[in-house]
């Protein structure tokens, strides 16, 4: 049997990083795992819930919905809100979760679908890592399986020589497995999701043997199709899922609370200072990435152009994010326009030439004669000259 080496080094690869990540405290690690980030919620949440849980799941579906939307638990537990958006949306993904149709999260960047998809594996498996990133380069053999080689030469095709992909350690433990980017994935390698997704099986022909999924086993999948490279989903694919839309946050107080939150958990983790005492720039950032991105003022009166860019609201936390380690490391510590205005810059002018006309536009006849908005005006001007 001739095999690519490649594909064996990949395997390898990935093998050996997640045998490394495995090895992480979730104390030491720059950015824990949903489930160990939020374990005493997911605990606490285990305790309290006394509905009734489908197959494999660590939580019922109220208590998954909970998890995602935040509440109060008799006992006094707050459960922080990891999506602020519709609850309807996240309810009828967890009740998608709950049948045996795959999930679709679909969306323009930057609107939490990944973000939803690993709390979601979270709350409902207690392991969001059984994940498939999607690019132009990703193989078969990352959704189906891959081969250890040395086992493979030395002893010939066994299960002792299988490397068994994310999806297909899922289906055989009745867990939830996630596909990143799914758009972004060959068309060929998006195929290989049919069988598993339809006949809830995944055949070894290798072997004569097929590996079933077992009760609990479901697919949260991602996509969008704003990004370039994008490989649209057949008709045969797309039926296997159910979708879900997640817009953007509807109001400009939603947007200032979604940055806000994450600004402070991120800032946790870095040692910066907390997020509330910039509140008036976090505000001021959300106020300009969403009249740029709808393309007029907040008040209506003037029509604005649009740069290339998203300008989505995690654009708007990791400008507001880098603007807070420039005040604690070259600052007082407090979150200033001058902070926040290269960042701005940057998400803005993507394209050098027609973005920057855009947002010299912006800045003189906006910008500039808002009341109070004076020194935010003084800044993004240093920087853009």
């Amino acid at each position: 049997m001739t095999v690519p080496e490649t594909t064996a080094a990949t395997a390898t690869t990935t093998a050996t990083t997640t045998a490394a990540v495995g090895e992480t405290s979730g104390a030491e690690a720059l950015r824990p795992h949903a489930e160990d980030a939020f374990a005493d919620e997911l605990k606490a949440l285990a305790a309290a819930d006394d509905r009734p849980r489908p197959a494999r799941w660590r939580l019922s579906p109220w208590a998954v919905a909970t998890y995602l939307q935040g509440g109060t638990l008799p006992d006094g537990t707050v459960i922080t809100p990891k999506y602020v958006g519709p609850r309807r949306l996240i309810e009828v993904a967890v009740t998608t979760l709950a049948t045996d149709r795959a999930l679709l999260l679909l969306g323009v960047p930057g609107t939490a679908k990944t973000w939803v998809s690993e709390h979601l594996a979270a709350a409902v498996s207690g392991d969001s890592t059984l994940l498939v990133q999607g690019t132009a380069g990703t193989p078969e053999e990352a959704v189906r399986y891959g081969w250890n080689y040395a086992q493979l030469l030395a002893h010939g095709p066994s299960r002792d020589a299988l490397v068994p992909s994310p999806l297909m350690r899922a289906m055989s433990d009745g867990m939830t497995a996630r596909v990143e980017e799914l758009t972004r994935i060959p068309a060929d390698v998006q195929d290989s999701l049919i069988t598993i997704l339809s006949e809830k099986t995944l055949p070894i022909p290798e072997l004569g043997q097929e590996v079933q999924a077992v009760r609990g086993f479901n697919v949260i999948a991602t996509a969008n199709d704003r990004d370039r490279g994008v490989n649209e989903l057949s008709s045969a694919l797309r039926r296997r899922f159910n979708t879900v839309v997640l817009p953007l946050p509807a109001t400009p107080d939603a947007e200032v609370d979604i940055v806000s939150r994450r600004v402070d958990q991120i800032g946790r983790s870095l040692d910066l200072p907390p997020a509330p005492e910039g509140l008036a720039e976090i505000r001021r950032v959300v106020t300009v990435f969403r009249e740029l991105r709808d393309g007029v003022t907040t008040d209506g009166r003037t029509k604005l152009k649009s740069p290339s860019g998203t300008l989505s609201t995690a654009e708007a936390i990791s400008v507001v994010t880098n603007g807070l380690a420039l005040a604690a490391h070259f600052g007082d510590g407090i979150l200033r326009p001058g902070d926040v205005a290269a960042g701005i810059l940057g998400a803005v002018v993507r394209d050098p030439a027609a973005d920057r006309v855009v947002w010299q536009e912006y800045l003189e006849t906006v910008v500039r004669e808002r009341d109070g908005w004076k020194d935010f005006y003084r800044a993004c001007r240093e920087v853009s000259v």
